[in-house]
């Protein structure tokens, strides 16, 4: 078994400390370690973080493998160093069975970059009229714990109610896309100020605020866990907050665009700024950062959405909604949340890894980096500062509205059970 030793990492960000990995668990964690023959990584003051977990990731295969693969999508994450992901089921076909789920499932170990958690279909087809088959996902090798019809809201209350009653039987958990489809019929962008001076369709927060107060009300009445997807207003935060004080047992997450962007952006009529739910206003970005500070947001969840270019490069009306994220999501984090001193890194440890695990009850994934845990692990230079380049991206897509920005922090090096991912910030 081979062993490899990080010396002078800032774990979580405190002081530096050398770790000693034997295999695939950390075999120590202290100063001044040694090991004959070990591999030696001189982290240098480097921040060591637990391997990230995306609870929200579109990989496309099957079906839309023009726009990413299970390998390629994996390898994205591995370069943004997360050692676990969760395949949302918008695939063709859709993951609403136990096989499609197995495949996806059994490319993820075939590949090996990271841990891939397929999300089963809430409803067939994701049609939302009747029930996928939930438990027969769930007892399959794929062992599904979280289903969501992502792309599109399960807008029917009562098929909401069957499915939370459901997945309770078996402690899964069902994450809404939250969408009042009448209420964004033809939207285009964030209704407000500049979809009126622009002149597109608007698309209101209410319209994701009255599905989320739903479904908080639905999951207290039937007593099962419910999570929220892209969380990304103010009022939705609020609606949030109040659920929580009454002790529903409701999640959410942010993606990283709606940290840093705001529909100001859309004045370029650039289609790599066309994202659902739409990006929000400064004053939505703000209350979000302040959620994620105090705990009412959970977690950050990239809604890494990746589109060939042809799906881009045309006419804002035409083009499809969606941002990759897994490769800059971390550097969005520290410049929006870390710089700003809303959270410390043990913080984003929390927000990126441990609480996401849980929630998607990814065994073995989100553990303390510490002695006798899995050597899942990610190395962040966070002194760093680079434009963004989507040419050198692992993903097969380059639909970033980051590009040529400045961002802060780069991951160097990778761990998925000891096995290095990623070396020296490129692929192993």
């Amino acid at each position: 078994m081979s062993k490899t030793l990080i010396r002078g990492a800032k774990v979580l960000g405190g002081d530096p400390q050398d770790v000693l990995i034997d295999g695939e668990t950390i075999e120590a964690v202290g100063t001044g370690l040694s090991a004959e023959g070990a591999e030696i990584v001189e982290a240098g003051g480097k921040v060591l973080l637990p391997g990230l977990v995306d609870l929200h990731t579109h990989l496309r295969e099957p079906g839309r493998e023009d726009s990413e693969t299970v390998l390629t999508g994996t390898r994205a994450a591995a370069s943004g160093g997360f050692t676990a992901v969760f395949a949302m089921a918008n695939t063709f076909p859709v993951a609403d069975t136990a096989g499609v789920v197995e495949q996806v499932w059994r490319l993820g170990r075939e590949h090996g970059y990271c841990d891939v958690h397929p999300i089963g279909a809430v409803t067939v087809g994701l049609e939302g009229r009747k029930l996928a088959e939930l438990g027969a996902m769930h007892e399959s090798a794929a062992g599904v714990t979280v289903f969501s019809d992502d792309g599109k809201c399960v807008d029917d209350a009562v098929i909401m109610r069957r499915a939370l009653e459901y997945v309770k039987a078996f402690g899964g958990v069902v994450a809404q896309h939250a969408q009042e489809p009448r209420l964004t019929e033809g939207a285009q962008m964030n209704e407000g100020v500049v979809s009126a001076e622009l002149g597109l369709g608007g698309w209101p927060a209410v319209a994701e605020e009255s599905i989320i107060a739903r479904d908080v009300l639905l999951a207290e009445h039937v007593g099962s866990r419910v999570h929220i997807c892209h969380l990304s207003t103010a009022g939705s935060v609020e609606i949030v907050r109040w659920a929580k004080s009454r002790g529903i047992d409701v999640t959410a997450e942010v993606t990283p665009h709606h940290l840093l962007l705001t529909d100001e952006l859309v004045r370029t009529y650039n289609p790599v700024y066309k994202v659902n739910p739409p990006l929000r206003t400064e004053r939505d970005l703000a209350a979000l950062r302040e959620a994620l500070a105090d705990g009412t947001i959970d977690i950050v969840a990239t809604d890494h959405a990746p589109h060939p270019h042809e799906d881009k490069d045309c006419e804002w009306a035409a083009a499809a909604m969606g941002m990759v994220g897994l490769e800059t999501a971390l550097a969005v984090v520290q410049q929006t949340m870390v710089d700003t001193g809303l959270l410390d890194w043990a913080g984003v440890a929390d927000r990126m890894s441990f609480t996401p695990a849980r929630i998607g009850r990814a065994t073995g994934q989100g553990r303390p980096v510490s002695a006798g845990e899995p050597a899942n692990l990610t190395l962040v230079d966070t002194a760093y500062r680079g434009p963004v380049d989507p040419a050198g991206f692992a993903s097969r897509s380059r639909n970033t509205p980051y590009e040529g920005r400045e961002l802060p922090g780069r991951v160097t090096h990778t761990w998925l059970r000891g096995k290095a991912t990623l070396v020296d910030g490129k692929l192993a």
